[in-house]
């Protein structure tokens, strides 16, 4: 989940639009309050609905494949995890003007895990290594292979190679080419020749919920599927270092090459946010957005470079 400022009516979908879905499809929860959440993610507008569920809408075409497959999968992952995972309730169907499937979900208590809310990093790690751990011995017989509806998570990272180039080029004079392009290309060599395991593929911040300081919950499974867990391990250098990283990567294990691509899929989405911040006008550059993808290119070429 990329968190943002809640704005109603964004991608065309408001409070009253969500109360007339509800009332046409659910009338039992008719009567029940609709209120937008505070903080929400990019790819769906989530609303709460009364005190116990939401309702979660897929804000263009291309994030809809993740209804039915949460609604699908989470309920046989579940009983596997450490942690809670969201509840699917009930499948909506496009109406009212819309026209997408949309789900509504218990809802789960707990806050976006910022650093100031964890009270001990490298437990929060160790417990999320663990979470992961779970998730890929879960069962994958039958489950969906990375593709498309995975955003290509849990394939391999070579499917990124043009637009990691392109990235590359455009960052030029601010990044260690070279050294970006060894890491790379070490990702792209590392193939994987494991048997095929559920992976989460969004494992960030925003997804990781905390309660007490630690660990409650993990949401948003909407690139989720089998294939190689190398996608999951970005938190190593997106969120932890020191102490709280060796905590992670210690609990998690994987051999060098998981760790490879891990680094390759990390490097890949820090210089594409990095890269289309200079894009924009100068004016409308996030500074804040460029200091944090940059502190994790040099996190991951130092790695790489321990790596050796």
């Amino acid at each position: 989940m990329v968190e943002s400022l809640y704005v109603d009516g964004r991608a065309g979908i408001d409070a009253e639009l969500v109360k007339r879905l509800i009332a046409a499809q659910f009338p039992q929860w008719s009567d029940l309050p609709v209120a937008p959440v505070a903080v929400d993610g990019w790819d769906n507008r989530t609303y709460r609905l009364g005190d116990a569920m939401t309702v979660r809408l897929p804000t263009a075409e291309g994030y809809t494949p993740a209804v039915e497959k949460e609604h699908r999968w989470l309920p046989v992952l579940a009983p596997a995890l450490p942690v809670p995972i969201p509840v699917p309730l009930a499948l909506g169907a496009p109406g009212e003007g819309y026209p997408f499937q949309w789900s509504v979900r218990r809802w789960l208590d707990g806050e976006a895990s910022r650093l100031d809310r964890i009270d001990d990093l490298p437990g929060f790690a160790t417990a999320v290594a663990e979470f992961l751990l779970a998730l890929q011995r879960a069962d994958a017989t039958g489950g969906p292979l990375a593709g498309a509806h995975s955003f290509h998570r849990g394939a391999p990272p070579a499917f990124y190679d043009e637009e990691t180039r392109k990235a590359l080029s455009t960052l030029d004079g601010r990044v260690d080419t070279a050294r970006a392009l060894a890491v790379w290309k070490a990702a792209l060599a590392a193939e994987w020749r494991g048997s095929p395991v559920w992976f989460h593929g969004d494992v960030a911040s925003g997804n990781l919920l905390v309660r007490d300081g630690r660990l409650a919950a993990v949401i948003d499974f909407g690139t989720s599927g089998v294939g190689d867990p190398s996608c999951d391990l970005v938190l190593a250098w997106t969120m932890f270092e020191g102490e709280s990283r060796e905590a992670f990567r210690a609990t998690v294990g994987q051999d060098a090459g998981m760790w490879a691509r891990a680094r390759g899929w990390a490097l890949w989405k820090a210089l594409i946010v990095w890269a289309g911040e200079l894009d924009r006008d100068e004016a409308n550059v996030d500074e804040e957005k460029v200091a944090v993808n940059s502190r994790v290119v040099d996190e991951v070429l130092a790695d790489h470079d321990l790596a050796g």
